[in-house]
This record gives structure tokens, sequence and C-alpha cells, in this order.
């Protein structure tokens, strides 16, 4: 395809992988540090990026009734097309409610959380994340970078949704973990299965809200590729310095948020952060950079944060959609025309995930600078 007339970029920084020093390698121990006044200097923020002093406005986002959108109810599909039309050209954000996912199995999925991380640190690396990899436990990113560390531990696995990797979530746990997480494996693997099919109900809504059709999107990540993650925010004696998660767009397609009751994500919107009421009955639903590129850059990537508090430890589970390996992102031919140009080269999502993993480390500006890269590399 021809080249596209990307605005110049200089070439992407390089990862700031953990520098080799005398000094003793840090470790995120949540169980000694969420008790220490003394913040470690790499967990500390720069100054334009630290929270807010004050509580930020909340984002307004009306909640999308998605039972109703199945139903057929043209009324609701009308409504709920033109909400999340709006939502996701402005900051790519919205809350999805009636949504059928059995509360029960949340329940059990956040208890599981609380019994992970609350283990020994020594336990939980037992699953450490090796270098390049995106599955496994992360205390923190102490081993990818030396600066702007995030306040936080991780457990991500990947979930295929074809038939031949029916059980790989549970398979990981047995693996990883031992016989005594099979219950903890079982659970998570019926997890990100209600997630897959909300995630392509949710495809079905975005798809008639771009009006290229109801099945467009989602027969596009049937057999989905994804990544799920558990996330663990221990309180920070010093939470005005640092940051759970620094601002970033996702690069994977469609982020399936739930969290607890704690509250601590925020939405960058009309030039200033908001913050995001927590409502446990419901979905936060983001668009990321691989859905801006299928979208044509219609949908905007959404720009978010999670800041910390002193008091009590925040809880989410993310699942990250991604297609299959082998598909091609690129537009509908709808969403392409003489006023809406290409705005991005086409791509597979190994490619975009290797660049965030080997290259890059991901931020506001990822999929400009990830379509640079690309162009680069593939200019003989």
């Amino acid at each position: 395809m021809p080249m596209l007339a990307l605005p110049s970029l200089p070439p992407p920084p390089s990862m700031d992988h953990q520098t080799q020093t005398e000094q003793k390698p840090l470790v995120f121990d949540a169980s000694v540090l969420r008790y220490e006044s003394n913040v470690p200097a790499q967990f500390i923020w720069p100054e334009d990026e630290k929270p807010c002093a004050e509580p930020p406005p909340p984002l307004l986002v009306p909640p999308i009734d998605l039972g109703a959108v199945l139903s057929g109810d043209p009324l609701a599909i009308s409504n709920a097309t033109r909400l999340v039309n709006d939502a996701c050209q402005k900051h790519g954000f919205f809350l999805v409610v009636n949504h059928g996912v059995n509360s029960q199995l949340i329940k059990e999925a956040h208890k599981n959380i609380d019994f992970f991380f609350g283990m020994p640190l020594s336990e939980k690396q037992r699953a450490q994340r090796k270098p390049g990899d995106h599955s496994g436990y992360a205390s923190s990113f102490t081993g990818r970078f030396s600066s702007k560390l995030p306040w936080k531990e991780t457990l991500s696995f990947r979930y295929c949704s074809d038939h031949q990797s029916s059980n790989i979530v549970e398979n990981y746990f047995l693996n990883v973990m031992g016989e005594e997480f099979r219950q903890f494996g079982t659970l998570c693997q019926d997890y990100c299965e209600a997630m897959s099919t909300l995630s392509l109900e949710i495809m079905e809504l975005l798809g008639m809200s771009l009006e290229v059709g109801s099945s467009y999107f989602r027969d596009f990540f049937e057999g989905n590729d994804s990544i799920m993650r558990l996330n663990y925010y221990p309180p920070c004696q010093k939470p005005d310095l640092t940051l759970g998660t620094g601002p970033h767009c996702d690069p994977t397609s469609l982020t399936i948020l739930h969290q607890d009751d704690v509250g601590g994500l925020e939405v960058y919107y009309d030039e200033k952060w908001h913050s995001v009421h927590s409502n446990t009955d419901a979905f936060v639903v983001n668009i990321g950079d691989t859905f801006m590129a299928l979208s044509n850059g219609i949908y905007k990537s959404c720009l978010h944060r999670a800041v910390v508090n002193n008091r009590t430890p925040r809880k989410s589970m993310a699942f990250f959609l991604c297609p299959k390996k082998d598909k091609v992102v690129s537009p509908p031919n709808g969403l392409i025309d003489t006023d809406n140009p290409r705005m991005y080269p086409d791509f597979t999502w190994p490619e975009l995930l290797e660049f965030t993993q080997k290259h890059y480390r991901a931020d506001m500006k990822t999929l400009h600078a990830f379509a640079n890269w690309l162009q680069h590399k593939n200019t003989p």
C-alpha cells in the first residue's frame, strides 16, 4: 500500500531498561512499602504528571443498557448508538450496565485477587513475568524501567477463544502455580469466557454506532487472542507523589474493566483530568489504539491513569480484547473516503505488542509512534 502522510515524529525512544549499577536491585514488596513514609525515588512522578492537588471533576458518562440493546428494541439501539458514538469521538470511554455477567462470578474473582496478592512476595514470584513476555506476575515494573514506576502489582495471562485453546487459562495456572491453584484457574477461565462474550456484544454496538453493521467487528474479533490482567494497588503513604498507573492509552483493541468500590480511575478529556465514579454493577469500557486504527481514527483511544490512596487497596480486573494474531488491522472501506483518508498503515496485533514490549513504553502517543516506526522499518 502507498505510504501514508503521517506527521513526522522522531524515532521512538528505546525502552528505559533498568541500568546495571552497583546498587541493590529495587524490589516492590507491597507488604512492606505500603507502610513506608519515604517513597523510593523511582516511584516519584514529575511535577506535571503527579495526581491533581484537588479531586478532579467527575466524568459524566451515561451508562449504556446493553440488555435493552441486545433485545432489539429500536429506541434503545438508537439511543445507545448515539451515546456511544458521542463518547468514543470525544474520549473513548463509556459504561455498560445490564450486561448479563453473573454477579457471583465477579464477586468470587475479586476474592481470589485478595488471596493471590495477599500471599508473600516469594510465592507470587513463582509466576514472575519473564523479560519480553506479557504474561505473569509483575511487582510494579522494576525489571523493565528505572523511573516513573507504577505503584501496583499485576498478574497477566493469555486467553484465546478458539476451540483448540479452550482451557488455556486453567492450564496456565496449573503449569505455573501448581495444583493448589486449579480452582483459581477455573474461575479465571470462566471470567475470561464471560468477558469474551461481552466484548463481542459490545463490538456489535460499536459496529452499529459506526454504521458498518452489527456483525462487522464482531466477526473480526471471533476467535480473539486476548489478555487478562488482575491489578492490585496497595496503599501508599504519599499518594500525592506517585501513580498507580501512569497516563497512557491501551495499545489493545478494547478494555473491559471491573473495579471495586474504592475508586481511583481518571480519564483525560477537554484538557483536564476527570474522576470516574465507581459503580460495581457496571463495566468500564474504553477504546484502545488497535480499535482506533480499525475505526480509521474516528474513535479515540482513551487516555487514562489510576491514582492511589493511603488508606485501602484498590482492585480491578481488565480484559484486553485483541484480534487473532494473523488478522490484519485495517479499517472497513465504509470509513475511508476523500474527506477521511487512511490514518494508519496496516499491521497485525503481534507487531504492535512487540513494539510495546521491546521498543516503547506505552503512553498517550503509542499508536502514532508505532505507525512511524512501522513505516521506517518497511521503507527500503
